[in-house]
């Protein structure tokens, strides 16, 4: 085989691997830190929000996976200018939901054991944070994931199903990410005893493996091409 075409090889077996690493780590953000706060932490609560692990003995967990994420999302160069910069940007923003805490509660059955008295404009900027990571993941799977130099309806097959698991997983965080704001902003103080059910955490547990399932696929870990 030639050496620039094994460069080639070598260079897209990398930049699959960084996909799928990615991939990897928002679907097992949501497990590692349940897990690790039940067995290390002795935390039998599920938190309210992913966020709220900050405050448990997860707390370098929770922030040195975020950090992970930037580092491979600032790495990421993907096809053209937009991918550079959306993956910038997501850097930053995972950085920031890591950094700027979110305030937690410890009268509502919080694990927290690590809690500081933050300044509330610290919380805004957790939240700020999060809404423009996962706006910038959904620019991924609905825009960049599914462009293609093939037309419309020449695309592989492979590429085709591809391109739907993109559509649907970027649906299911727009989704998710809706019905966490209307819970926020009206369904939170009229009806409290649904904070019992931890729906933000499980809303936010299911946008992180829709990102994840998309950045798999944009590895071709699923529906690769043959």
């Amino acid at each position: 085989m030639p050496a620039n075409e094994t460069k080639i090889n070598q260079q897209l077996i990398s930049y699959l691997l960084l996909r799928r690493c990615i991939g990897f780590l928002g679907i097992s953000l949501p497990i590692i830190l349940v897990a690790g706060a039940f067995f290390y932490g002795d935390c039998k609560l599920i938190q309210s929000s992913i966020s709220d692990y900050y405050h448990t003995e997860m707390r370098n967990i929770f922030v040195g996976v975020l950090c992970a994420i930037a580092l491979f999302m600032f790495t990421y160069v993907g096809n053209d200018y937009r991918d550079r910069i959306a993956g910038n940007l997501a850097s930053i923003f995972a950085l920031g939901i890591a950094f700027f805490p979110t305030y937690v509660d410890l009268d509502s059955g919080s694990c927290g054991t690590n809690c500081l008295d933050y300044e509330p404009w610290v919380s805004i900027m957790h939240f700020t944070f999060a809404a423009l990571f996962f706006i910038v993941l959904i620019y991924f799977s609905l825009v960049l994931f599914t462009q293609s130099n093939y037309e419309k309806n020449e695309r592989p097959e492979q590429k085709r199903k591809r391109d739907t698991l993109y559509r649907i997983c970027g649906y299911i965080m727009i989704v998710c990410i809706v019905l966490i704001a209307i819970y926020a902003a009206f369904i939170k103080t009229k009806f409290p005893e649904i904070k019992k059910l931890d729906p933000v955490f499980w809303l936010e547990s299911i946008a992180l493996f829709a990102f994840g399932i998309s950045w798999l696929t944009k590895g071709q870990f699923l529906f690769e091409d043959e």
